[in-house]
């Protein structure tokens, strides 16, 4: 029987190789050669990347054999996951490939900004010596602010306080008891950036972040202090960031990641006060081991029917059929939930109810925990670090079951408490034919809304014309409500209204319907495939 061919596009440690092991026929090919690549695809069953290969819909159209695609880091921006679903073949990363990597080029920038250790090098090579123009800073007894406690910004915290600095941070989705675990005073972002001597940023890339850091929070930082993004382009606003440092607003910034890579005629490269990498936060030869490898498991169990663990699309052949169309419905169950959520989560019960429990519902446990901290952490989240995620952040997780569900076939609902004691639950179900994803209950309201790319949730007081409000807002900004719903308890009580719209929604608006409706809650929540 022929063993399944394994394409390995782009040049992998020989660790790879030996990892994938004798059941396969391994072939190397130029994945950046189009017509090789295609030509190549057509009898694969798994296929092992870089950055440079691009795996996109046409690839995967040529790909009738493939099972799985591997990219050998953390990035998948080259290949197109929609279509490889849709094809059902499994994409898989390797998360947590480079956490160390990213952590110490993190420090390497912090130290090399605190004796500008760049241009003293570059000074001496040209054959000047000048000692004190270059006199610098210690770290000792200064103060790091990190934005974003993940894996990395835990990394990072041992090694700074080794060094002898106070370090604060600000996560919104840490509580107290982990920040404490860890030696953190957790603050708000402006206290963070009044405070810290050295920022470094550690976020995921959303809507709500990208920007995150511009002229109003620069405003706020010491004029001695330093900034530090090597976690993903357009956390800081590159605009902003070069005013800061031309003006001495602040005293300088360690960049490796940019808008627009390379950052082809970018104001920030004749700077003086600031250091430039081109996106390094992986580029070790450890980090490139370690993904090769990672992925070269992954390929393993995919091609043996397992669970693949850090799939980030599909999770594995042994989950029963009946099972496996919950897993996307719960990972965004898990993404509305996060973005309810108004202070740190502290425990999540994941419930399934009805006849899908006759099989083993486990993975939408892993599945709910994947959504909730998707667009919570900087790093990629998978079926794998998920729970470590959670274990981290001090949040107690449950799997409950009940074969009985009253209204729908079967229920999948999110329940969750938060640090300020509030609760917040969530429950969707797939309904007819087609299996079409709805949710249908938010804090205890009743709903039927499909889950669509951009969702809207708000609660006000019940009262006539509050549609009519915001219904014109919405429409003068051209913003176009595709559906809604509304939900109450009893009349003149409070309300929840459910809206998908064709677009995202621009801060300022909302706030204007907030305002506009004197609404208690009003949140947008872009659900992520």
């Amino acid at each position: 029987m022929a063993k399944p061919i394994v394409l390995i596009a782009e040049e992998l440690s020989p660790a790879t190789v030996e990892a994938l092991g004798p059941d396969f026929d391994v072939r190397s090919i130029d994945g950046t050669d189009r017509s090789v690549l295609l030509s190549a695809l057509a009898d694969a069953s798994a296929v092992l990347i870089r950055s440079a290969t691009q795996i996109d819909a046409e690839a995967i159209a040529a790909a009738k054999q493939l099972k799985v695609i591997a990219r050998a880091g953390v990035g998948l921006d080259n290949v197109d996951i929609k279509s490889a679903t849709e094809a059902g073949v499994m994409v898989v990363n390797a998360p947590t490939s480079n956490i160390v990597s990213a952590a110490e080029l993190t420090v390497g920038h912090i130290l090399s900004l605190a004796r500008h250790i760049p241009a003293a090098h570059a000074s001496l090579a040209e054959g000047t010596w000048k000692r004190s123009k270059y006199t610098g800073v210690e770290l000792f007894e200064k103060t790091i602010g990190i934005i974003g406690l993940g894996r990395i910004g835990a990394l990072i915290t041992a090694r700074l306080q080794a060094f002898g600095m106070n370090v604060v941070a600000y996560d919104p989705y840490v509580t107290s008891a982990r920040a404490q675990q860890l030696g953190v005073t957790l603050l708000t972002l402006e206290e963070l950036l009044a405070q810290s001597d050295f920022v470094t940023i550690h976020m995921p890339k959303t809507p709500e972040t990208t920007g995150m850091i511009g002229t109003e929070q620069f405003a706020l930082m010491k004029p001695t202090s330093f900034i530090v993004n090597v976690a993903r382009g357009g956390l800081i606003d590159e605009k902003a960031l070069y005013a800061a440092l031309k003006s001495n607003r602040i005293a300088g910034a360690g960049i490796d990641v940019f808008v627009s890579e390379p950052p082809a005629d970018s104001p920030l490269l004749g700077l003086e006060n600031i250091i430039l990498t081109p996106h390094l936060g992986a580029s070790t030869d450890e980090a490139q081991e370690k993904a090769g490898v990672s992925v070269a498991r992954s390929v393993r169990l995919a091609l043996d029917g397992e669970l693949v663990p850090d799939a980030v699309n599909v999770a594995g052949g042994v989950i029963d059929s009946t099972v496996r169309p919950g897993i996307p419905l719960m990972e965004k169950l898990g993404q509305v939930f996060a973005g309810l959520a108004d202070s740190p989560i502290t425990s999540v019960d994941v419930e399934v109810r009805g006849e899908i429990t006759e099989f083993d519902v486990s993975v939408l446990k892993l599945a709910a925990l994947k959504g909730i901290f998707s667009n919570v952490v900087s790093e990629s989240v998978s079926y794998v670090n998920a729970p470590l995620l959670a274990e981290q952040r001090g949040v107690t997780v449950r799997l409950i079951t009940d074969a009985e569900s009253e209204e729908y076939r079967n229920l999948l609902t999110i329940r969750g408490s938060l640090s300020d004691g509030s609760q917040i639950s969530v429950s969707g179900t797939l309904t007819g034919p087609k299996q079409t994803q709805k949710l249908v209950e938010i804090n205890g309201y009743d709903v039927e809304v499909p889950i669509a790319r951009h969702l809207i949730v708000m609660v006000y007081t019940d009262r006539p014309g509050i549609v009519a409000i915001y219904g014109r807002e919405f429409g003068e900004a051209s913003i176009n409500i595709a559906g809604m719903q509304i939900a109450r308890r009893q009349a003149g009580g409070q309300a929840l209204s459910v809206l998908t719209v064709d677009s995202p929604v621009p801060d300022g608006l909302l706030e204007k319907v907030r305002t506009a409706i004197d609404a208690d809650l009003l949140r947008e929540i872009d659900i992520t495939e």
